[in-house]
């Protein structure tokens, strides 16, 4: 199984609104929390400089391929689940990616589950890589759309963050440069195209 170690260009990103998180309790049984990490289709706001969404089936390979560990406060060292090992199972739904995870017997496990039951937990946010994006950069802020990703973590978090904007704002740059160069592509086409036409009217063909 692939390691969960992410590489530079992780990106995280948080949801509260519509946030449906409760830890189940079958007697006899571990504590299990379900709810749902990402939603898809949502527009989010990333710090007033563009907005975001995930569309649906972005993880579909990912989860195919790769291990994903569930996390408390966005430190790795505090596993609570893992898809690797079958204490934590993702899927994709038209809503967005659902998932369970059975709470370990630990200190971070039981403050879990009593602190979903208390509604303490605020959010959960999820570690990314996009593999495959569209920027649309004529609406104002630009829209991100994310059509594929790499996944690599879930958190339980107190309270939901935005983390390494950075990385999307070099991804927004990449593709206003690409769409300058084919808008100058387009151009020097257009130019050459009327030159042609320009020679073969001199020459009467």
């Amino acid at each position: 199984m692939p390691e969960t170690t992410p590489p530079s260009g992780l990106e995280k990103r948080a949801i509260t609104e519509g946030l449906e998180l409760r830890a189940i309790r079958a007697e006899g049984t571990p504590p299990t929390a379900t709810g749902y990490a990402v939603l898809f289709n949502r527009s989010t706001d990333i710090g007033g400089m563009w907005t975001e969404e995930i569309a649906p089936g972005a993880f579909a390979k990912s989860l195919g391929e790769r291990d994903v560990i569930a996390i408390r406060s966005h430190e790795t060292a505090r596993i609570v689940g893992r898809k690797g090992a079958g204490t934590l199972v993702l899927r994709e739904d038209d809503k967005g990616l659902a998932f369970e995870n059975e709470l370990p017997d630990t200190n971070d496990g039981r403050d879990l589950a009593v602190l979903i039951d208390r509604r303490d937990i605020a959010g959960m946010s999820f570690g990314f890589i996009a593999t495959k994006q569209m920027w649309d950069d004529t609406v104002s802020p630009p829209k991100r759309t994310i059509q594929e990703a790499e996944l690599y973590e879930i958190t339980y978090t107190a309270i939901p963050q935005y983390d390494d904007t950075e990385v999307g704002l070099r991804s927004l740059d990449a593709a206003r440069k690409e769409q300058r160069q084919h808008n100058k592509a387009g151009a020097l086409s257009r130019i050459a195209a009327r030159k042609a036409r320009q020679a073969h009217a001199e020459r009467g063909i």
